[in-house]
């Protein structure tokens, strides 16, 4: 059964430090496993990501945490809180 992405969050973070492809393919896979994370997008070349959420589950504190984690950082994050944006 698909999750209802309905409710979820969308989370923009820039991010320093990454280099190549294999960089893209480690954020992504240290931000889903996150329980509620529900897709990632990850580009190096613009150095942003994008992260559809559901907020029950995860937050945008603990998805930072996975980036820095991942050895990445964070530079700017933005969401999506009713259909607007919030820096």
């Amino acid at each position: 059964m698909a999750a209802d992405v309905s409710r979820d969050r969308l989370a923009l973070i820039s991010i320093e430090g990454m280099h190549c492809h294999k960089c893209e393919g480690a954020l992504r896979r240290a931000l889903v496993r996150n329980q509620g994370v529900h897709e990632v997008e990850v580009d190096f070349l613009s150095g942003q990501c994008s992260i559809l959420f559901d907020g029950d589950h995860v937050n945008i504190s603990q998805l930072v945490t996975s980036v820095s984690e991942a050895g990445y950082r964070p530079t700017n994050i933005a969401q999506r809180e009713s259909g607007l944006f919030a820096a």
